[in-house]
């Protein structure tokens, strides 16, 4: 057991140069060399495990240099069983089916109209359905194998507590789709769910901790809600939570933590769904801790929705305490605030230090410059040796 806390970020940092020339060719679908990509790839990750313990992180990522799609959309080359066709009349106007913008964007078109063609992001159009055709199967053995093995090798030039990969959960991976091969939505997601256990089980076998990322289970809130009522929401929520769990069966429950936002983008959020409504869906999950949004000014109020429940004693919380949406670096001592009021919660013990979403929503979209992505970092490990202190003693912290 530390006596201290420890730090620890969402996973995506912002990429460096000399990769991001690589990823756009392979988004493009244009010829590349491969090899001299390979050792790139290699070369960046081992540098920003190094930066990241520099920054004082104790338990690093590779960044999710190898994931060549966003954070969810990487999943679609490594899945078989979903195909993409131009949506139906009918299946445009169904919130399940295509890939609508959501309350947010229908109450401030003009400011998304300015914001999203700053953000680098490929949109994907909402006119656009996914889906699954054919019985779903695991098929990125390679890409997760070269994941752990290019992480393997960076953690290995550095000394840190420990390391973890990023990876999809089922509601995430597909979030919208039309189901035309499995009898109904519960057997097409623990059919997802067994493939993803693939992905999960080669990370923890390889001896890292796990993150399942699963932003799409609030955001969609936004976008269903209405037509479709909360109660209908917390269906759709629980069914995939219920998959996730189906996913995770059999797993280290210890080393797999479990992060939400309301996504990543630094916009109005004025829609997201309040934690109270989706918080007893989330302790349902067989995690052994959860990372999620604490400095965000729309949702650091529901610390006390954490106060108000009981957790289970086997989970820890993972707050966090800088943002990934302002270019304000945060002072150690207000870091060190918000942890002491989640070791207040549930003990010193059970409370790491994380940051609220990542630096880079994928290759082409980072959300601060990344020399303040390494101030915050830095500023973080700060504030925890400042929240150490406070609850350990002076002194505490080897």
């Amino acid at each position: 057991m530390h006596n201290r806390i420890l730090t620890t970020h969402v996973g995506s940092l912002v990429r460096p140069p000399k990769l991001v020339p690589f990823l756009e060719e392979i988004e493009e679908g244009r010829p590349y060399d491969r090899s001299a990509y390979d050792a790139c790839l290699n070369e960046s990750i081992a540098e920003v495990v190094r930066q990241q313990v520099e920054a004082g992180v104790d338990i690093v990522s590779d960044g999710e240099f190898g994931k060549t799609d966003t954070w969810a959309w990487y999943i679609h080359q490594r899945i078989s069983g979903f195909s993409e066709r131009a949506a139906t009349p009918e299946e445009a106007k169904d919130p399940l089916a295509t890939r609508s913008m959501g309350r947010d964007f229908a109450a401030f078109p003009e400011f998304y109209a300015e914001y999203f063609p700053t953000q680098g992001l490929r949109v994907r159009p909402g006119s656009v359905t996914t889906v699954c055709n054919g019985p779903i199967r695991y098929i990125g053995h390679a890409q997760v194998q070269r994941d752990i093995a290019n992480l393997k090798a960076a953690v290995s030039k550095v000394k840190v507590e420990d390391a973890f990969l990023p990876l999809v959960a089922p509601a995430s991976a597909f979030p919208f789709y039309k189901n035309e091969y499995y009898q109904d939505d519960q057997s097409l997601l623990f059919a997802l769910a067994e493939a993803l256990r693939e992905e999960y089980k080669a990370v923890l076998d390889a001896g890292f901790r796990i993150q399942i990322d699963d932003a799409f289970l609030p955001y969609t809130y936004e976008r269903i809600v209405p037509p479709l009522t909360l109660a209908q929401y917390r269906d759709w929520a629980e069914l995939r939570i219920d998959a996730l769990n189906h996913a995770l069966e059999g797993l280290s429950q210890e080393r797999i933590r479990y992060h939400i936002c309301w996504g990543s983008w630094n916009a109005p959020h004025v829609f997201d769904v309040p934690l109270r409504d989706i918080i007893d869906l989330l302790l349902k999950l067989r995690v052994g801790g959860y990372q999620f949004e604490a400095a965000n000014v729309r949702h650091e109020h529901e610390w006390k929705v954490w106060r108000d429940v009981k957790i289970p004693e086997d989970r820890v919380l993972i707050p966090g305490v800088i943002s990934h949406a302002t270019n304000v670096v945060e002072h150690p001592e207000l870091v060190a605030d918000r942890l002491v009021r989640y070791a207040d919660i549930v003990g010193r013990e059970r409370v790491m230090a994380g940051s609220d979403c990542g630096f880079a929503q994928g290759p082409f979209t980072r959300r601060v410059h990344p020399t303040i992505q390494w101030a915050k970092l830095k500023a973080q490990a700060e504030g925890a040796r400042i929240a150490t202190a406070r609850l350990w003693g002076q002194g505490a912290g080897s």
